[in-house]
């Protein structure tokens, strides 16, 4: 079962395009992007050799340390945010494709069942995704450093003290992987609806799954005036049981306290255990289960005419 898993999840890489294009694309905008500020900054000749001079003698490694993970996280932003919308697409379009051009028929023929077919989906989307988007955060902050520290020397700076001294490159990617799989995690119940969505709606499925999320909570308010729906649908993003001592918004958002730290390293921000005890994540793998379930089923006896 896991080798026809992994032959279903290759399959994937075949038919959908957009799982390597998307981080290859913005992998290269953000490079031009950087690019494009080196080039900016390089105008301000007299201001630029104050701030070199500046970073080589007047910061810790500490400021240098922190000043590199600001620039980390700021180019990965928009890695996270396409790995969003990557999902809700792949996910919404990964059944329901196969139905409108009646390649289900073809696939149906060849040894594999219907609950292989979506788990491999369901493994691509929680996993697959994730791991492609961070391996494309990587090269891409590889590739920015050594342009960085090539423009840092081409202007009389040291680079191997400025840049490759302080850079806590282990120590980020390691928090980004684990941030950006236990997030997808977490968020697998609405990858479970979506996959649900994708294999019964004949039309329109970005709109058929979308409209609930948007109509219930405001029935709820209307009838009853609570916002149970709302606060678990709405604020599961914000609620990510991960970090400790802080929420997710605090994290991202507010970097004062970074710099009231000796010795900044992101890991020890994270609480895997806490994580993996926390009982709404296991009520969302539950109701991703359920939910997943219940696509193999609609999958089975949809009728694709």
């Amino acid at each position: 079962m896991i080798a026809q898993l992994l032959t279903l999840i290759r399959r994937e890489f075949w038919e959908h395009r957009s799982i390597w294009v998307t981080p290859l694309a913005i992998g290269i905008l953000v490079t031009l992007g950087v690019m494009a500020m080196l080039v900016f900054a390089s105008g301000f000749a007299k201001e630029l050799d104050l701030a070199i001079f500046g970073a080589q003698n007047l910061t810790g490694d500490n400021e240098r340390r922190i000043g590199l993970i600001l620039f980390f996280l700021g180019t990965s932003w928009i890695f996270l945010i396409a790995l969003a919308f990557l999902i809700v697409f792949y996910t919404l379009d990964s059944l329901y494709t196969e139905r409108k051009d009646k390649s289900i028929l073809f696939w149906r023929s060849l040894p594999v069942t219907d609950a292989e077919t979506v788990v491999s989906k369901l493994l691509t989307a929680v996993f697959v995704l994730p791991l492609i988007m961070c391996a494309g955060i990587f090269v891409t902050h590889l590739i920015n450093l050594i342009l960085t520290s090539i423009w840092v020397a081409a202007k009389g700076g040291a680079a191997g003290a400025l840049i490759w001294g302080s850079v806590p490159i282990i120590d980020t990617w390691l928090f980004t992987l684990v941030v950006v799989i236990s997030g997808a995690i977490w968020m697998s119940p609405f990858i479970g609806w979506f996959l649900l969505v994708s294999a019964w709606t004949k039309r329109m499925p970005l709109l058929v799954a979308f409209m609930p999320i948007i109509v219930v909570p405001l029935l709820e308010w209307i009838v009853f005036r609570t916002r149970f729906f709302a606060s678990a649908v709405g604020e599961r993003n914000d609620n990510l049981p991960i970090f400790r001592g802080m929420d997710v918004e605090d994290f991202f958002e507010d970097k004062e306290w970074m710099h009231s730290i000796q010795e900044l390293r992101l890991l020890e921000f994270l609480d895997i255990g806490k994580f993996l005890t926390h009982p709404e994540t296991w009520l969302g793998i539950i109701v991703c289960g359920l939910l997943t379930t219940a696509a193999i089923y609609v999958r089975r006896f949809r009728d694709e005419s």
